[in-house]
């Protein structure tokens, strides 16, 4: 046939595939295979193919070479009703609003999902290979998922992450335990390294992941690093920091929080003089966290200007005179010069110079034992909520436990005593031991109940120890007993359905049972309401024991007649 582009004789699949257009198939389908000589299932399977190419948007191309082989995980699998518990949770996530959650009275199992990874991390098992692209999905979709996810998932799960750009995000918040394979060997056995930053063997590899590798690869690299060498990984990344862009060395600059030293204070200056005023501020405050920088000694030689103790009166006070200028020199360390709507310039500077200050300057300064002592003293003037507040922050920041506790106080005092509004509680509890914290949010929950107390326990640690955990269910009890409706307390029911000991199931059967009455009479009120809560409570908590006793390894009994 003239002009045609398929010669007599020919067939359909003596064609390259990427030569057969979808316009010769339906010729060839109009002429027939007589006039176009070809086998009628040869042109079916052509046209099948094409087909999902069209439905797919997907034109032909060259297969590119395969990806290596996924580095081994020696780690021991999951016991079978655990990798079947594991199923149901990322089923339950990725059923969507319709589908996952609380079903009636059951619990909501998507709440489950971050402590059943603890739980399984704990034991130090592997994640199902089947369920890899599921837990990855999850954790992708919930940030607080991460760590545990990934650290489950190890080495396979970050060998999948790189060949699908929606998973990238593993290879920045990879735990160093989860980033290297747990074998080594070479290319041609296929357990080489991986193209990640934990699988780096060489400084040269290194050199080429940083220098060419994506936003994603270059932070996994800078992380992982910093974890095993944090000298390697910060004049790594002084090789580039000029050129690179601001908010890349704020994200840079965040990883040098990890292991923080003495040792980065050199960098750490020299970023001071960075042209972004938010990577300059974040130099600033790391720091600020290293009590015997230089920084850390000018802002407490500025502070200490500010602050002294007057002894002339009757009492000893401390007596503030705040900055009446925020200098080059004050700019350069840091300090915003332009306060938020509402703030006075000068409390501002103060409470900037106050918070980067060591903690441990104060005592000395104003002649006193402790932090108790000098939290204790009178402020004049009205600058005593400045002062506190920026106090409460440095507590924050340098983690000092002496300070926190000062500030906080007894358990007993008000949630928010007159002029404190600038207290923030839960940040404090933050810097104490997780038993001291406990019992101080139990003695709160004892004295004010729980409607001002839901912050604070989300900071304590899971599960609750027992003098927090017994503080809340007699807190409700109280509420049920007080004729209140538990709809009213529905966040502190979630929380403790994840919090509390499941130990504690069957102390809460009590609860459940409702007020006697005429046989004939239905339950009334709030009672009927406490007790279906109650029960679903005492559910959720047997299900959690349930999971932590499917992941209990599973101990080898000898054959038998051995």
């Amino acid at each position: 046939m003239e002009g045609s582009s398929v010669t007599e004789g020919s067939s359909v699949t003596e064609r390259p595939a990427s030569s057969t257009t979808w316009d010769d198939l339906v010729t060839t389908a109009l002429l027939g295979t007589d006039r176009r000589p070809a086998s009628p299932g040869a042109l079916l399977d052509e046209a099948a193919l094409r087909t999902v190419q069209r439905r797919a948007a997907l034109l032909p191309a060259t297969p590119g070479p395969l990806p290596e082989a996924a580095p081994e995980d020696v780690r021991p699998p999951l016991p079978e009703a655990a990798r079947r518990r594991l199923a149901l949770l990322l089923a339950e996530r990725a059923a969507g609003p319709g589908g996952s959650g609380r079903r009636g009275g059951g619990p909501d199992l998507t709440e489950l999902l971050p402590q059943w990874l603890a739980a399984a991390n704990d034991h130090g098992y592997r994640a199902p290979e089947a369920l890899l692209p599921g837990l990855l999905d999850a954790a992708r979709a919930r940030s607080d998922l991460r760590p545990g996810a990934l650290a489950l998932g190890g080495p396979r799960a970050l060998w999948l992450a790189r060949l699908n750009p929606q998973w990238r995000y593993a290879l920045r918040d990879a735990p160093a335990s989860s980033a290297a394979p747990a074998t080594t060997g070479t290319a041609e056995t296929g357990t080489a390294e991986t193209g990640t930053a934990e699988t780096a063997g060489s400084a040269a590899h290194r050199v080429q992941v940083w220098q060419e590798g994506l936003f994603a690869e270059r932070v996994a690299l800078l992380t992982s690093l910093r974890r095993r060498d944090p000298a390697a990984a910060r004049e790594l990344l002084a090789t580039t920091w000029p050129q690179e862009r601001a908010e890349d060395r704020l994200m840079f600059l965040d990883t040098l929080r990890d292991g923080l030293s003495p040792a980065d204070e050199a960098f750490l200056e020299q970023a001071l003089t960075d042209r972004g005023r938010t990577v300059r501020a974040m130099a600033a405050e790391l720091l600020s966290a290293l009590p015997g920088s230089a920084l850390a000694g000018r802002m407490a030689e500025r502070a200490r200007a500010c602050v002294a103790l007057d002894r002339t009166g009757g009492q000893p006070t401390v007596i503030v005179e705040a900055p009446h200028e925020c200098d080059a020199a004050m700019r350069r360390d840091g300090v915003v010069a332009k306060p938020p709507a509402g703030r006075g310039e000068r409390s501002w500077w103060l409470g900037q110079l106050v918070e980067a200050a060591p903690l441990g300057n104060w005592c000395e300064r104003l002649g006193v034992a402790g932090a108790a002592e000098a939290v204790a003293l009178p402020v004049g003037d009205g600058w005593r909520a400045d002062l506190h507040a920026a106090w409460c922050r440095a507590a924050v920041r340098q983690g000092d436990a002496e300070w926190s506790r000062a500030l906080l106080g007894p358990a007993a005092t008000p949630p928010t005593p007159t002029g404190a509004s600038w207290l923030d509680p839960a940040k404090l509890l933050s810097a104490l031991p997780p038993g001291e914290r406990a019992e101080w949010v139990a003695e709160f929950i004892a004295a004010h109940g729980l409607s001002e107390a839901f912050r604070l326990l989300g900071v304590c640690a899971v599960p609750w120890a027992e003098p927090l955990g017994r503080a809340v269910v007699d807190a409700l009890d109280t509420a049920r007993e007080a004729g209140g409706y538990p709809w009213s307390f529905s966040g502190v029911m979630g929380m403790a359905e994840r919090c509390l000991d499941p130990a504690q199931a069957d102390l809460l059967e009590a609860l459940t049972v409702l007020p006697s009455g005429p046989e004939d009479a239905a339950p009334q009120g709030a009672a009927c309401y406490w007790a279906e809560a109650y029960q679903r409570l005492i559910g959720t908590l047997r299900l959690r024991a349930a999971m932590l006793e499917e992941l209990a390894p599973v101990l080898r009994r000898p054959a038998a007649g051995r």
